[in-house]
C-alpha cells in the first residue's frame, strides 16, 4: 500500500473529525436532529430502548457477532499461520483484528473521560442535565454524577469494520468491504440515536476515528511485515472511499 495513500487518508480522517467537533459545537444541528426523533407529546423516543426484539437485532446480537468475528480471525491467524493460501489475506486479517480491538477500546476510553451527556439525559428531553457539548463542557453538579456518551461506543464496533477495505486486493472488493463497515456503523449509530442514546455528532466522530485508526494500523502492519502488495500499490493512487 502506497505510503502517500495512507498519509492522505490519515490526515483526511483527522481533519474530518476536528471539523465535525467544531461544527456541531457551534451550531444546533445535534438538537435539531434529536428534536425530530423525540415525541414530546407522550415523552418518548421513536424507538423503545427496552424492546427486546430491537435490542437483539441492533445491540446484543451485533456485539456477540463482532466478538465472535474477532475470535475467528485470531484463531485463523494462529492455526493457519503457515498456510500459503492465506498469505494474501494475512495482512488484511491482522489489520481488521487490530483495528477492531483498538477502535472499540479507544472509543470506550474516551467515553469515560469526556463526560458529555446523552440526549436522553438532557432536561430538554425529560432528564436532569443541561445541554453540554465536547468543547463547551461545564462542571456538572456532584449529585448528577459522570456520564459516558461521547463518542458513540456501540457504533464503534460497526465502523471498526471499515478496516475491511484493507482485507482485499481488488478495488471493487475494497469498496464493498468499506461499505459493509459504513453500513453496519450507521445501522448501529442510527438505532442509538432513535432511542435517545447518542447525538449525530457522536456517531460522526466515531466514524472518523474508526477510519483514522484503520489507516494508522494498516500503516504499521505494512511497515513491520516488510511486504508490499503490487496490486494495492497500483490502485493506491486512485480515489478511494472516504
Amino acid at each position: 500500500m502506497d505510503k502517500r495513500f495512507l498519509f492522505r487518508h490519515a490526515v483526511l480522517a483527522f481533519a474530518c473529525m476536528l471539523f465535525v467537533i467544531v461544527l456541531f459545537d457551534f451550531t444546533n444541528i445535534d438538537m435539531w436532529v434529536q428534536n425530530k426523533l423525540y415525541q414530546f407529546g407522550p415523552g418518548q423516543w421513536l424507538l423503545d430502548k427496552h424492546d427486546e426484539t430491537l435490542r437483539l437485532f441492533f445491540y446484543d446480537g451485533p456485539k456477540k457477532l463482532l466478538t465472535l468475528l474477532a475470535k475467528i480471525i485470531l484463531l485463523v491467524l494462529i492455526v493457519f499461520h503457515r498456510n500459503e493460501h492465506l498469505d494474501k489475506y494475512r495482512q488484511g486479517l491482522a489489520i481488521v483484528l487490530i483495528s477492531t480491538a483498538v477502535t472499540v477500546a479507544l472509543v470506550g476510553g474516551l467515553k469515560s473521560l469526556t463526560n458529555v451527556p446523552c440526549p436522553k439525559d438532557l432536561a430538554h428531553f425529560g432528564g436532569e442535565y443541561p445541554y453540554i457539548t465536547f468543547l463547551h463542557r461545564i462542571p456538572l453538579a456532584e449529585h448528577l454524577g459522570r456520564v459516558r456518551c461521547f463518542p458513540a461506543g456501540h457504533a464503534s464496533g460497526g465502523f471498526a469494520l471499515l478496516s475491511l477495505f484493507f482485507l482485499f486486493r481488488r478495488r471493487r472488493n475494497q469498496w464493498i468491504g468499506f461499505g459493509v463497515g459504513m453500513a453496519l456503523g450507521w445501522t448501529f449509530g442510527l438505532y442509538k440515536m432513535l432511542i435517545g442514546d447518542h447525538f449525530l455528532s457522536h456517531t460522526l466522530v466515531t466514524m472518523c476515528l474508526a477510519w483514522l485508526v484503520s489507516v494508522l494500523v494498516a500503516a504499521m502492519v505494512y511497515r513491520f511485515s516488510g511486504r508490499k502488495d503490487s496490486q494495492q500499490d497500483a490502485t493506491a493512487g486512485e480515489s478511494a472511499p472516504t
